[in-house]
């Protein structure tokens, strides 16, 4: 029998657009082990991780007249050479030409008549390393039967790890009138998973704020807390193109620990967060932007950032999180780094305030390598949302803190590359892995022709919070 997708996964597939792709990509940078990496290793690679896993060979069929959601069915002519590619990079292989790769690769769209995922492998940059590059769509990663696809390359210890016995045989692929019949069956059987917003409204999905979403567990949901006002007008929201721009921001996890360890011989030891370093890091970054713009930025000034944060879900529920959608109103317009900081973390600890923020290691302990699932699954929130409730999109989520292999290549960094929404210029991810914490900027390529100068000013923002010190602009 196929697989009926639920109305949230099927909701991604008639939001997306030319302009907005629902799929959520990541930039992992390796070294190559002693016995080196080519294309056919990772093809290897791929086949084995996905041996157990058919959603990876499925593809999904629309069910005539959309009297129900789609269906995943097994794909008779799965070519995994078609969804495991190569590429290379040409001299010099800087890290600037790797991004200018992903900037043209991540905004086409995935071949909807084939299963919805593909990997790169980028060849040729400086200093004898390579890059995997990867986009799986929204709809696939539930965060529980399927994982993305990034997760699953990367193990914690060197090794292609134990030979696999392949025994996945497709089904046949339904008939249209099979299919027909089937949606007719679940609407006498299962009346509840007959999904009529599908076909009236899912452009807006303004409800889907309150639904459960699949992944880390049965009870991610999301919360709206503070969004009840629009977001304030700014260059991050504007009409979008297909055009994008990436930029990759590395920066040490130690500088975050020390404005932390700083903090923690005054009042404020216990408020202030990594996270919340992270967030006024990046409004510090903001407000260096948008001065060297020449947009006018007052006391007052604020950018919101959609933010979602795991907490637990609460007495009765013991060990299982939620995903909640923070609104933090980023001020900008505050000169000085430490009240900025200070301001964040009274935000944020208001707004989780009635669950307990769940920890770094308990996040990485959810399913080995969880980032490339998370950021998934917080896009897949803020997508939903993004009707002007906030001008940004900042997943921050916490990686382990020792290497991590692809056979026995080591991965070196792991950028998150998060799509844009309607109406959305910027989405930022950043993951935290072995001692760094490593920024994807995704923009717009006509909205943001300055990217660059966000990236160059998160790392400036840093320094400046590192330092103890406030800027004078």
């Amino acid at each position: 029998m196929s697989d009926r997708m639920s109305s949230l996964d099927a909701s991604f597939l008639y939001l997306e657009e030319a302009t907005t792709v629902m799929h959520v990509g990541s930039v992992m940078v390796f070294e190559p082990g002693p016995t080196g990496f080519d294309y056919e290793r990772l093809v290897a690679l791929i086949s084995r991780r996905i041996a157990h896993l058919p959603r990876y060979r499925q593809k999904i069929r629309e069910v005539p007249g959309r009297l129900a959601n789609p269906v995943w069915v097994d794909d008779e002519r799965f070519d995994l050479s078609y969804h495991v590619r190569r590429s290379a990079l040409p001299k010099p292989g800087a890290d600037e030409q790797l991004e200018d790769f992903v900037a043209r690769i991540q905004p086409r769209p995935l071949d909807r008549r084939r299963p919805l995922w593909e990997a790169y492998l980028v060849e040729g940059l400086e200093h004898g390393r390579f890059a995997i590059i990867t986009k799986t769509h929204h709809a696939l990663v539930d965060g529980v039967n399927t994982l993305d696809i990034a997760q699953l390359l990367v193990k914690g210890e060197p090794g292609d790890g134990e030979e696999v016995v392949d025994t996945w045989r497709p089904d046949r692929e339904p008939s249209d009138l099979e299919l027909i019949g089937g949606a007719v069956t679940d609407a006498i059987f299962m009346p509840g998973q007959v999904v009529d917003s599908v076909r009236e409204g899912l452009g807006e999905v303004r409800d889907v704020g309150s639904r459960v979403l699949s992944g880390l567990g049965s009870l991610v949901t999301t919360l709206a807390r503070g969004a009840a006002r629009p977001a304030p007008v700014s260059p991050l929201n504007a009409e979008i193109g297909m055009a994008r721009r990436f930029v990759m921001v590395g920066t040490d996890l130690d500088d975050y620990r020390t404005v932390r360890t700083r903090l923690a011989r005054g009042a404020y030891a216990d408020d202030v967060s990594i996270n919340d370093v992270v967030l006024a890091t990046v409004a510090g970054a903001f407000r260096s932007w948008l001065l060297t713009r020449g947009e006018p930025v007052h006391a007052s000034s604020v950018v919101r950032a959609m933010v979602p944060v795991s907490v637990e879900a609460g007495e009765g529920a013991p060990g299982l999180t939620q995903l909640t959608a923070c609104f933090v109103d980023l001020p900008v317009g505050e000169p000085g780094a430490s009240m900025r900081l200070h301001q964040i973390a009274f935000s944020m600890r208001q707004q989780v305030e009635n669950g307990q923020a769940v920890g770094a290691e308990r996040l990485v302990g959810l399913a080995g390598f969880a980032p490339p699932t998370l950021h998934s699954l917080g896009a897949r929130l803020g997508n939903a949302m993004a009707r002007r409730l906030f001008n940004v999109i900042i997943t921050n989520v916490p990686g382990p803190q020792s290497t991590l292999y692809a056979g026995d290549a080591s991965m070196l960094s792991t950028y998150p590359v998060i799509p844009l929404a309607r109406g959305q210029a910027l989405a930022i991810g950043l993951t935290s892995y072995d001692g760094g914490v490593y920024f994807g900027l995704n923009a717009d390529r006509n909205a943001m022709p300055d990217i660059e100068v966000l990236g160059q000013s998160i790392i400036d923002s840093l320094a400046e919070l590192a330092a103890g010190r406030d800027s004078a602009r």
